[in-house]
């Protein structure tokens, strides 16, 4: 078994301090990662409504041109 990295066992002590709703944000997040490296996704009720509601956005044409999103893009350098 590979020992954990210095940074993680640091980054780790410190979350003990953090609030609990940050707490298990955290984890969801390493749950995550987790699951992107050893297994199949599965989609949760909320991931299924998500795409849902994307995919009736492309349905009736709610999505920004590329123009649209260059022109964001550019204000965002200006500013």
């Amino acid at each position: 078994m590979r020992p954990m990295i210095k940074k993680l066992k640091d980054l780790f002590e410190r979350a003990e301090s953090w609030p609990e709703e940050v707490q298990n944000e955290a984890v969801e997040v390493l749950l995550s990662i987790e699951q992107g490296h050893i297994g199949e996704y599965e989609l949760t009720a909320e991931d299924r409504a998500a795409l849902e509601r994307s995919a009736e956005d492309v349905r009736a044409g709610r999505f920004a041109s590329d123009a649209e999103v260059a022109e964001l893009f550019a204000l965002g350098r200006r500013g």
